[in-house]
C-alpha cells in the first residue's frame, strides 16, 4: 500500500560506523568544554556533579538528533517526551547555565553531522572563555560569600564590623535581626581569591560575646 506513494520521505538511520564516530567526537568536544569550565572555575569548591553534567550533556544531544533525522514526525514525539521530563534543579550561576547549553549545542550539531560546526564552535567557546578569565574582565580574583553572625551583645557590633573589614576586600551589612537576648547579623563579603576563610572564623569567635559564625558561599549575590 505505502509504494502508491513513491514520494513519501524515508529516513534511512546512520550506520554503526557513523554513529561510533559520531558519539566519540561529541564526547570529546564536551570533556574540552567541561575542563575549560573548571579551569576557569572561581568558587572556593569545584562541583563534580556539573563537570559530568557538561561532559555527558553533548552525548544525550548527538543520540536524540541522530534518532530523529530528518523525520518531522520524529521530532514531534520527541519534543512531546522531553517534555514530560521536569527539571527542578536550580542553577544559580549563569555561566554554569552557559557551559550546559554549549555542551547541548556541540551534541546538537555532531548529531546532524555538522563536524565543522561543532569543531569551530568548541573551540572558539573554549578560546574565549579562557581569554575572559585570564584578563580583567573577570572576578577570578575574588570569592562572593555570605557571614552570619549571632551575637548575645549589641555593643560588640564595631568590633564585629572591624575584623571583617581586616580580613575581606570589601563587606557590606545586609541585614541586622534585634532579638531580646541577641542580635543576628548577616554580612555579604568579598573574599580575595584563593582564600581560607578560617581566619576570618576564627577572629571573629574570638570576640567576646559571638555566639556562632557561619559562611555561606555564593557567587550570584548582587554587587556590594
Amino acid at each position: 500500500m505505502f509504494e502508491l506513494f513513491s514520494d513519501q520521505p524515508v529516513y534511512d538511520y546512520p550506520t554503526l560506523i557513523n554513529v561510533g564516530y559520531s558519539l566519540i567526537w561529541a564526547v570529546l568536544l564536551s570533556s574540552a568544554i567541561a575542563i575549560t569550565h573548571k579551569v576557569t572555575h572561581t568558587g572556593p569548591s569545584y562541583p563534580k556533579h556539573l563537570f559530568q553534567t557538561i561532559a555527558l550533556g553533548s552525548i544525550v544531544a548527538a543520540m536524540v538528533m541522530m534518532a530523529i533525522g530528518d523525520s518531522l514526525a520524529r521530532g514531534l514525539g520527541a519534543f512531546g517526551a522531553l517534555a514530560m521530563i521536569r527539571f527542578r534543579t536550580r542553577i544559580q550561576d549563569p555561566k554554569n547555565m552557559i557551559y550546559i547549553f554549549a555542551s547541548l549545542s556541540s551534541g546538537l550539531a555532531v548529531g546532524v553531522f555538522g563536524f565543522t560546526i561543532a569543531f569551530t564552535g568548541t573551540i572558539l567557546f573554549c578560546g574565549f572563555a579562557l581569554i575572559l578569565h585570564f584578563t580583567d574582565i573577570t572576578t577570578r580574583n575574588e570569592i562572593k560569600a555570605r557571614v552570619n553572625i549571632r551575637m548575645e551583645k549589641k555593643d560588640i557590633r564595631s568590633q564585629v564590623r572591624s575584623v571583617i573589614g581586616e580580613r575581606t576586600k570589601d563587606f557590606h551589612e545586609k541585614s541586622t535581626i534585634l532579638r531580646e537576648e541577641r542580635v543576628e547579623c548577616n554580612y555579604d563579603i568579598v573574599l580575595p581569591f584563593p582564600n581560607d576563610h578560617y581566619s576570618l572564623l576564627e577572629s571573629l569567635q574570638s570576640i567576646d560575646g559571638v555566639q556562632r559564625v557561619s559562611i555561606n558561599y555564593n557567587q550570584n549575590m548582587e554587587e556590594i
